[in-house]
């Protein structure tokens, strides 16, 4: 095999993408890696037939988020990943002004019943009033992998939303970079030469003369991504009264994420896990006569 007579740590970082901040955590913690059941350091010299096993540092959740017995809908779950279904109107994580009743705590509280030793991390995040899928990691490395995949445009997040107006073209690839409004702490604006790179794609499911069906696909994911291009289109999201949109239908974000596929850094197979609109959208989308 190609990586005999390698050092254990050059097969560890190149080979297998195990990050050296990941190596610095196992040496430093109460994690170890072995070799055919034998604790080696990382200058072993690995050999054909070897078999390597890491040892994962015992994981401390947050003593900030205080877990809650808040259901959760699991879409898929594995002993390295977890995709949730978050609702409309539970934060990510807590914010200052809500220090309860976020997806974190909801699963702090499910990782206490099922006795599984590890703090929040999420791969990906969903405003509050944005509904759908999210990837939660249950340990560290299984965050770094995904979050190096994710930076590689290799994670893949659909989303669907109601806009208001025809939108034209059908199909279209939004290329705008966005900053922060230096007017607010919280709104993001679409700003041609200045702001983090931000490319949206989009096609139009269906449509009259007063609304559009969107179909998005995310190349980056910039803070209210979604939400400030299409209102930079003039095609705010119906219920996003803090980008322009209308609250006459509905009082959030007509937004959610109804797909997310990747390919599993652990078992080698492509995930793919869908969630259908949740009723507030279906009835909006009736509504509104599309």
């Amino acid at each position: 095999m190609k990586e005999n007579g390698l050092l254990l740590r050059d097969f560890l970082v190149v080979e297998q993408q195990i990050s050296k901040k990941s190596l610095a955590r196992i040496k430093h913690g109460d994690g170890c890696i072995l070799i055919n059941g034998t604790e080696k350091t990382v200058r072993y010299v690995v050999q054909t037939g070897d078999m390597v096993e890491l040892i994962l540092p015992t994981e401390t959740p947050s003593s900030s988020i205080t877990p809650e017995n808040i259901k959760l809908d699991i879409r898929y779950e594995d002993e390295h990943y977890l995709v949730l279904n978050k609702p409309a109107n539970m934060n990510t994580i807590p914010s200052r002004q809500q220090s309860t009743g976020s997806l974190a705590n909801a699963v702090l509280f499910y990782y206490e019943q099922k006795k599984i030793a590890a703090t929040f991390h999420a791969v990906n995040r969903l405003d509050r009033d944005t509904s759908g899928l999210l990837i939660v990691a249950k340990h560290q490395l299984a965050h770094d992998k995904l979050s190096k995949l994710q930076q590689e445009h290799k994670v893949h997040r659909i989303y669907e939303a109601i806009v208001e107006g025809k939108v034209t073209p059908l199909n279209c690839m939004i290329n705008i970079p966005i900053r922060r409004k230096k007017t607010s702490i919280i709104q993001r604006e679409a700003h041609s030469s200045e702001g983090q790179h931000a490319v949206t794609h989009y096609r139009v499911i269906k449509q009259n003369e007063q609304y559009s069906h969107v179909e998005i696909k995310l190349e980056t994911g910039r803070t209210h991504q979604i939400r400030v291009h299409f209102s930079f289109l003039h095609y705010p999201l119906c219920g996003d009264d803090l980008y322009g949109g209308s609250l006459r239908w509905i009082t959030r974000q007509a937004l959610h994420c109804k797909e997310v596929r990747f390919w599993h850094p652990f078992i080698k197979e492509e995930i793919k896990v869908q969630a259908s609109w949740p009723d507030d959208l279906q009835n909006l989308y009736e509504l509104v006569g599309l």
